[in-house]
């Protein structure tokens, strides 16, 4: 029996438990669950997950304000990196800001982080003059690459409802 297909969600407090374990795995200072229901509690933030069956494999949240999108996290369980979950994630995202209005979207990521990069730059993230915001990322002083988007397009999305 093969792996549960993976659907896209609008992600609701009911998620954080999931969510909280995909971003310890993921990150080396996780954001705390108080911050994550505090940004679902926004008007101006849009937070999607991943679920295979009822757990949470993945999650990407921004903020939309006015016409521009920032994204402020984006995490893949470990055990289900490399199957294109971070692009689909990315893609509903790029398709959900543009609905909200947004005509650009922005985006930190470590300067080290080459697969995230080459990602972004596929989904048609650019870096410019000063795009680099040094000493960042406080728990190991690595650099930001500031990248952008503009103009945000409708992009195809899948995987369900959000």
């Amino acid at each position: 029996m093969g792996s549960p297909e993976v659907h896209l969600y609008p992600m609701t407090l009911a998620d954080l438990d999931g969510v909280m374990v995909v971003e310890r795995l993921s990150f080396l200072t996780p954001w705390s669950r108080d911050a994550f229901a505090e940004e679902l509690l926004q008007t101006f933030t849009v937070y999607v997950v991943a679920r295979a069956g009822q757990h949470v494999v993945g999650y990407g949240g921004m903020h939309v304000v006015f016409d521009e999108a920032h994204v402020t996290n984006v995490a893949v369980h470990p055990d289900w990196r490399g199957q294109g979950l971070g692009e689909r994630i990315m893609r509903r995202l790029i398709h959900l800001a543009a609905a909200r209005g947004a005509h650009r979207m922005t985006l930190e990521v470590r300067a080290s982080n080459e697969p995230a990069k080459r990602l972004y730059a596929k989904l048609g993230f650019v870096t410019g003059p000063g795009a680099v915001r040094r000493g960042y990322y406080t728990d190991t002083g690595e650099d930001a690459i500031v990248m952008w988007k503009e103009p945000l397009v409708e992009q195809q999305a899948t995987g369900g409802p959000a």
